[in-house]
């Protein structure tokens, strides 16, 4: 054992040893020791909680979709003409609507925005350690089609031309998707993944996949640490740690990220990008990673919310490939009357310095724009409800745990996931079952809450608010509130489900306020 001494029995000790194949003497049972007496602790939390005997579990809960049928609409609110862009690095941080505009117009060529990228790529993304595989064959012929249809009056839409880059959980055709995990350096797939499918119908142009924390956790993958565009001595947070620090230096037009447990939050807070972690259910799963089966979402992280607003539009929808998705109207631009903002007291309180001093600037603004700010507490949230994702993920990686490769994630990885994976084992059904009924519960107290307000707010990626609305799928927008030693601080709305155009309304109205999202990094402005 290590120099921790177990609290568990000798003859557990022996038990455990058996269930997971390893001798009591070895590091790596130490290690998932370490985890199953705290999984134990989590589990026993679950029983400090009275829940009704007619509770489901959280899987045969199902959020219904809205009554309004209304089709789906995208329009940019930002219609101004401006003159194409001069230098390339302006060019490379230009909104969305600005690059629409100038393709549209034919001022600016397809090809020649996706060789700029695929340039920038090749200039910053190592040492940035964003991306895994720079797909320029793949851009350019996009590129070219898009020129062509462009010419010929074919126009797709807000979209079209518009490079960008996917996290490398996504499956595109013959192209490697890595997972960020060593045991999957040269998995290749024969299809599309459904998020990668709508961009190409919308006539997007992918030229990398980015770098991902290995399987979906952390900054790490096997090609190292990604680094923060804004403090490349850090990293960018994970798990869409290549989304994140791609966007911010300029990389792409636009990228997409997915989120179990704070992977768009986090790195959008840290990287000082937009990002939008959609309802569960909003956005199709298919061909992506599998993390958590009731936790996994897919969403963009660009610069502004009306980019965010342009990308989701073209994403978001039912697919009958992912039986949690739904149809739900989304409208864009949309008008948002004197929105009533809940604000996490508790956790604004815990700010200190001049992290509290960015917080209180941004709450200001808000309030100027006409928000009723109302303090809110969010209702309980045990601990053990983490042990969702540490039991999802140890069942979706069941075949890994059971292979000689699972150690190659923490020797070239840096990852704790066979630790994690080991002793996810330990947890006993009855106690995974009851912490989704406590979810059911946790979900209906949230919708109680939000009905009041348009939104709930906390500062940077919040604290218990990130795992009560992942746990609930309730939808997050994360952008820009300022900067703290140089380096972006964010804040977080969160609202009712199938609501992400009011989050996105509000995040607008702060971004046109204030210019936090235009600043550039030093690094490759």
């Amino acid at each position: 054992m290590s120099d921790q001494e177990s609290n568990l029995s000798d003859q557990a000790i022996l038990y455990w040893s058996a269930v997971l194949g390893l001798d009591a003497g070895d590091d790596r049972f130490s290690a998932a020791v370490e985890l199953i007496e705290r999984y134990g602790q989590q589990s026993a939390s679950l029983h400090e909680h009275t829940i009704d005997n007619g509770l489901a579990p959280i899987q045969t809960h199902r959020v219904p979709a809205p009554e309004n049928s209304q089709p789906s609409r995208f329009s940019f609110t930002d219609t101004a003409v401006r003159p194409l862009a001069a230098s390339s690095a302006d060019l490379a941080f230009a909104s969305l609507s600005d690059l629409a505009h100038w393709l549209q117009s034919g001022e600016l060529s397809p090809v020649e925005l996706a060789q700029m990228y695929l340039d920038r790529l090749d200039s910053h993304g190592g040492p940035l350690h964003c991306v895994v595989t720079r797909t320029a064959d793949l851009a350019l012929q996009q590129a070219r089609l898009a020129e062509k249809e462009i010419t010929a009056g074919e126009y797709r839409g807000p979209l079209h031309g518009i490079p960008w880059g996917a996290k490398d959980l996504l499956a595109t055709t013959g192209i490697p998707t890595t997972w960020g995990a060593t045991p999957f350096k040269d998995q290749v797939f024969d299809y599309d993944a459904a998020v990668v499918d709508r961009l190409s119908e919308a006539g997007a142009v992918l030229v990398a996949k980015l770098s991902m924390g290995s399987l979906a956790q952390g900054p790490h993958w096997f090609g190292g640490m990604t680094r923060n565009p804004w403090d490349t001595e850090s990293g960018s947070s994970g798990s869409s740690a290549g989304p994140g620090a791609a966007t911010a230096a300029g990389l792409v037009g636009f990228s997409i990220g997915t989120e179990t447990h704070g992977s768009i939050v986090s790195p959008s807070h840290t990287c000082g990008v937009t990002g939008i972690r959609p309802t569960y259910g909003r956005v199709s799963r298919f061909g992506a990673m599998a993390l958590g089966y009731s936790l996994d979402k897919i969403g963009p992280m660009c610069r502004s919310a009306e980019d965010c607003a342009a990308v989701f539009a073209a994403i978001e929808g039912c697919d009958d490939r992912d039986p949690a998705t739904v149809s739900a109207p989304f409208i864009w631009p949309m008008d948002v009357s004197s929105p009533r903002v809940g604000v996490i007291q508790a956790e604004y309180d815990a700010a200190e310095g001049a992290e509290a001093d960015v917080d209180r600037a941004a709450l200001e603004v808000l309030r100027s724009l006409g928000m009723d700010l109302v303090p809110v507490t969010l209702p309980p949230c045990p601990p053990g409800l983490m042990l969702t994702v540490w039991v999802e993920s140890a069942s979706a990686f069941d075949d890994l745990a059971r292979s000689g490769k699972l150690d190659s994630l923490k020797d070239e990885d840096n990852s704790n996931w066979p630790a994690i994976f080991r002793a996810a084992r330990s947890v006993s059904a009855t106690d995974y079952l009851r912490a989704q009924r406590i979810r059911t519960q946790l979900i209906l107290d949230v919708r109680e809450l939000l009905g009041e307000y348009d939104a709930i707010i906390c500062p940077g990626t919040g604290q218990e608010s990130m795992t009560i609305t992942n746990m609930t799928g309730h939808p997050a927008l994360t952008l820009p509130a300022g900067f703290v030693d140089g380096k972006p601080r964010g804040m977080t709305l969160m609202g009712k489900f199938w609501d992400e155009s009011t989050l996105l309304v509000i995040g607008h109205a702060f971004q046109s306020a204030t210019s936090h999202h235009t600043a550039r990094p030093p690094l490759v402005s």
